[in-house]
């Protein structure tokens, strides 16, 4: 059986203004069209009841109009997560490589990002020397911007 990667999802409080820190930030295209999503294989597919799904995805930079995407959607009834913590166990981070990192992280800060550590130069044995930082988006996802040399 092939395998082939299809998405990322974001579930977000306002998914308009997240997919438009992406588009901006991250150089991520709109895949229309926009989704709607609810019904009875809606509410079957999550376990939910009477779960509305808007939002729509972006193409990730660097591919054509059939490559991986990051899904940004909100529920009419969206469950909380403060914490987003860098080691809370599941999905940790999404990366972009990028030429330049601080520049990168500049522009993401001037967008509402903000940072959660240090932006480092490590060697990595046998791998190579990588320029990274980790950040948040203006809903605290963390993304990791980073460039290998």
């Amino acid at each position: 059986m092939k395998t082939k990667f299809s998405h990322v999802n974001i579930i977000c409080k306002d998914w308009k203004k997240l997919a438009d820190f992406y588009i901006k930030v991250f150089d991520c295209k709109p895949k229309p069209p926009e989704r709607n999503l609810s019904g009875k294989w809606v509410d079957e597919l999550t376990s939910l009841s009477e779960a509305t799904i808007k939002g729509m995805h972006l193409l990730l930079p660097g591919y054509e109009k059939d490559g991986p995407t990051l899904e940004i959607f909100e529920y009419n009834k969206n469950i909380g997560n403060p914490s987003k913590d860098i080691n809370l166990e599941g999905f940790g981070h999404i990366a972009f490589a990028v030429d330049d990192v601080q520049e990168k992280l500049n522009f993401l800060i001037e967008n509402g990002g903000t940072t959660v550590g240090k932006l480092i130069d490590a060697d990595i044995a046998g791998v190579g020397k990588i320029t990274a930082v980790y950040a948040r988006d203006p809903e605290g996802n963390i993304i990791e911007i980073q460039k290998w040399d």
